[in-house]
């Protein structure tokens, strides 16, 4: 990826190492390049994207998935198409330093043979929970530059370990990552959420509805998504208030009565706390 290009995904150089992560981003159309020599892992948390390489092959990227692009001989250019709700962070870094990171033998991934140093790959794969929930504390919090920097270099370092190795998390230490059922009932739950959120169902309805008990979805959700259940929520109703507003086809009473807000009172308070500035200033 060409990080001097003005329409590039947004991003740091990570310090003492080519590696590099990028938070997209979305909701716009991307052009960039995938340069030549360079492992790129893009993954998608949140709805989904697509990747046009040229005027006819296009790959489409879902929620929970990842792709590998590895390409030796030459630069490939993409457009990048992805929801406004999408989430998508890229890690790029040299094969040849992630060769360095880990020991060749002992890692199963094709992509890690020393004789496919020089050959195409592609490749796409399931994100497994432990980076789920990686991936999305990266959107949860906002540090000053200098942490930040330190931050994110730490986080992809942690997303390689994870990715690339056979280890995973002990069961005791995090017993919710490590069950597969439990991810899928509450994905269920997230995207019940997302779509009843004009008129959520409860938390004893949603435990109900995907045969969980109440303290396993609590504590499950913030685990696999950064934010308990009705957070999240939240979190999904006043960014499709931004929408509407930007939009400026809406009242401000309009727009809370949508999203489910009864109290318009209320809801611009939380648009406030969540955006820092009330809808009528986004209006401007």
């Amino acid at each position: 990826m060409n990080l001097n290009d003005n329409d590039s995904p947004k991003g740091l150089n990570l310090p003492e190492s080519h590696l590099q992560l990028q938070m997209v981003e979305t909701g716009k159309v991307l052009h960039s390049t995938f340069e030549p020599k360079i492992l790129y892992l893009v993954f998608c948390i949140e709805d989904k994207a697509s990747f046009a390489f040229g005027p006819f092959y296009r790959r489409e990227l879902v929620e929970d998935k990842v792709f590998l692009i590895y390409n030796p001989e030459e630069a490939l250019k993409y457009e990048l198409h992805s929801q406004e709700m999408a989430k998508i962070v890229m890690i790029a870094l040299p094969l040849s330093e992630l060769h360095q990171l880990f020991v060749p033998e002992s890692m199963e991934a094709p992509v890690f043979k020393l004789e496919n140093i020089n050959r195409k790959y592609y490749d796409e794969k399931s994100i497994s929970a432990e980076i789920r929930q990686i991936l999305f504390s990266l959107y949860k919090f906002q540090l000053p530059a200098n942490a930040q920097r330190l931050y994110l270099h730490a986080k992809a370092m942690e997303i390689l370990s994870m990715f690339f190795s056979a280890q995973t998390l002990e069961r005791e230490n995090c017993p919710f990552l490590n069950d597969e059922e439990l991810v899928r009932k509450l994905k269920q739950v997230k995207e019940s959420l997302i779509e009843h959120y004009q008129a959520a169902p409860t938390l004893v309805e949603l435990a109900k509805q995907v045969g969980l008990n109440e303290n396993q979805l609590k504590i499950g959700f913030k685990e696999i998504y950064g934010l308990p259940p009705y957070q999240y929520l939240m979190n999904h109703r006043l960014e499709i208030a931004k929408n509407m507003l930007q939009s400026s086809k809406y009242q401000v009473n309009e727009i809370a009565d949508h999203i489910g807000y009864q109290n318009v009172s209320h809801f611009i308070s939380a648009f406030k706390k969540k955006f820092g500035m009330t809808p009528k200033k986004l209006m401007g």
